[in-house]
């Protein structure tokens, strides 16, 4: 993904997050070692999250907190929390005890919360709401921080593992001027530390293949019908449970979800957890190696309003990350991070996807992979698309206007356009879009996804989103470069982009300045690091904690350390070693470590002091 500086939860609105990250407390190192580990059953441990159970478990100072009345609007469902909003000295509190299980080594609080204020001022913090768990403060708010519609706010508290504490919102309202902080879904998620943990690091269930079949309402907003995944173990431990990631539930809520997965054959569904957007399915005996087994289920797609990389700007819809992809079990157990919306969480294996798409013939649907279109029952059109060793499937559906090409060394180019982008730059992005896949090509290995997509809208907040084969971009040279490079770094050469996420993002903007001429000479004129926590090479977690410095370090840093290794190691061996080192990862998954030591061993340079340097630790 390509940031953009107007973020649709702008650095504003996450600074509090940064600051509750520094001020949760730490548990002492002896604490740690000293503590033998548990298994850990991923959960969302608060109950009534959403409020629509009345009060129980929760403790409201007043009747009143947990509500259905008018005046505010629930998130999801039908019930809120309402504290404050009297114009009055007012004080409300909502508490509930909750148990982090132990074995979990992650865990992170989230919740809905609207603001909405009388009061005019820009710099005074008459009316407050603090966020508790235990006797530490996560974080605070006030009338500043008012907002239209709700935001969704994160804090990781995984130092609290093993604790059973108090969570708890308290407003504070002043003597005049109504503030009202109004919550909704609040869902504490803990994972991590799997039940079975495997007995060695490979990952699996390998060579995922897909098979799904969708039909759309006329507006290409609604989708159902039915996904299968067939796949193996690969690991010598048995494999007696998988794990779907519905990641575009974190759109919606626990009680509204976007994507909806019924009717489970091949195993048993579990528990929802992670926000809703992990399902665990326990299958009918423990897979052993080498084994094969197919999960399948009917699925509901809604598209929500909103020029996200999954949402509809009014009649151009965008389907990203829609369909449920098996979580990926390796040495660390099972990978179930929470979806980030600064960056990507989406850490998948190379897999074969076959998806039919049925919808009205006024829609062109660009998608993943090489599609062929085929009449259907009157005024409609299927659509089917295969794809060979991909991370993940995309598409788009509207009345887009549509352009084609070839690249000079052969790759069908499509750019698909709404209605405001002018035909001049439709073929700018055209013109692009074949350079950049030729030069991408040429450095790192040929492309391997048939045609390419790109899909332009000027309204993504996002800036550019990357699918394998299929992007959604602005009017913008730089991004569709960046975007395209994602092909190979990410598409190609995966990796585990919730922990690791510079290795597809920096090396990506490395890839972008190659195209374009760019050599980084003055990259580093105006480097300052904010803290010795930060590094090139941290992960999500950090920076969604610290979503301020997210694209500077890990875009801008990252590619500056990359053209830093070259000057060092020089042109023809930093070329060699990064087509080498494509080539030795294609379709499979890059760690820092692995590329930290193809890096050492394409030069007689000892790099210890170079890692060091530019905060790259792994």
């Amino acid at each position: 993904m390509r940031p953009t500086p107007h973020k649709a939860l702008g650095a504003g609105a996450l600074t509090v997050a940064a600051v509750a990250a520094l001020v949760l407390p730490g548990t002492p190192a002896a604490a740690r070692q000293a503590a033998a580990p548990a298994a850990c059953t991923p959960a969302q441990v608060v109950a009534n999250s959403g409020f629509e159970s009345g009060t129980s478990p929760w403790s409201p100072s007043s009747s009143s907190v947990i509500t259905s009345r008018s005046g505010q609007s629930p998130h999801g469902g039908s019930s809120y929390a309402w504290l404050d909003g009297t114009g009055g000295t007012r004080t409300d509190t909502l508490t509930q005890s909750v148990t982090i299980p132990s074995g979990c080594s992650t865990a992170t609080l989230s919740y809905w919360l609207h603001i909405d204020t009388a009061e005019t001022t820009s710099s005074t913090a008459y009316d407050k709401l603090s966020v508790k768990l235990g006797g530490s403060t996560l974080a605070t708010y006030s009338n500043l921080d008012k907002n239209t519609g709700y935001v969704r706010r994160t804090v990781d508290v995984s130092s609290f593992a093993g604790q059973t504490v108090n969570l708890s919102f308290t407003g504070a309202e002043d003597s005049s001027l109504q503030t009202s902080f109004v919550l909704d879904d609040v869902a504490l998620d803990t994972s991590g530390g799997g039940t079975t943990p495997p007995a060695d690091s490979t990952r699996t269930p390998a060579a995922p293949a897909y098979t799904v079949s969708l039909s759309s309402d006329t507006a290409g907003t609604v989708w159902n019908g039915h996904e299968s995944v067939t796949f193996t173990n690969a690991s010598a431990t048995a494999l007696s449970e998988v794990y779907l990631r519905l990641w575009d539930n974190y759109h919606g809520s626990c009680d509204a979800m976007p994507i909806k997965v019924s009717n489970v054959t091949g195993g048993t569904a579990g528990a929802l957890s992670v926000a809703c957007t992990a399902l665990k399915v326990d299958l009918p005996a423990p897979l052993a190696q080498g084994q094969s087994a197919t999960v399948g289920f009917d699925l509901g797609i809604t598209v929500p309003s909103g020029a996200d990389r999954f949402g509809h700007d009014g009649a151009f819809s965008f389907i990203g990350n829609a369909l449920p992809v098996l979580a990926v079990r390796d040495g660390a157990g099972w990978h179930l991070d929470p979806y980030t919306n600064n960056g990507e969480s989406f850490y998948s294996l190379a897999a074969d996807f076959k998806v039919t798409l049925d919808h009205p013939s006024t829609l062109l649907v660009p998608a993943t992979g090489t599609s062929a279109d085929t009449p259907g029952t009157s005024g409609r059109t299927v659509t089917t698309a295969t794809a060979s060793k991909v991370r993940d499937f995309a598409w788009a559906a509207g009345p887009f206007s549509k352009i084609s090409g070839t690249s000079p060394g052969g790759v069908p180019v499509n750019v698909y356009s709404v209605s405001n982008i002018s035909s001049s730059s439709a073929q700018s992005m055209l013109s692009t879009a074949k350079s950049a896949v030729d030069a991408h090509a040429a450095r790192f290995g040929a492309y391997p996804y048939g045609e390419l997509d790109a899909v332009i809208d000027n309204n993504y907040w996002f800036g550019g989103m990357e699918y394998p084969g299929f992007v959604l971009d602005l009017v913008s040279t730089t991004a569709l470069t960046h975007e395209i490079g994602h092909q190979w770094w990410y598409g190609i050469v995966g990796d585990d982009e919730y922990n690791s996420p510079w290795l597809d993002e920096a090396f990506t903007d490395y890839a972008t300045d190659l195209a374009q001429g760019i050599t980084g000479a003055n990259c580093w004129n105006s480097v300052s690091w904010a803290s010795s926590a930060e590094k090139i090479t941290n992960s999500m977690a950090y920076w969604d904690a610290h979503s301020s410095r997210y694209s500077t370090v890990v875009y801008g840093y990252g590619k500056c350390a990359l053209h830093d290794l070259r000057r060092l190691i020089g042109d023809s061996t930093m070329t060699k070693l990064l087509k080498d080192y494509a080539t030795a990862h294609w379709y499979g998954v890059s760690t820092t470590a692995e590329f930290k030591a193809a890096a050492q061993a394409a030069t007689g340079t000892d790099l210890t002091s170079f890692w060091t340097q530019h905060r790259i630790d792994g």
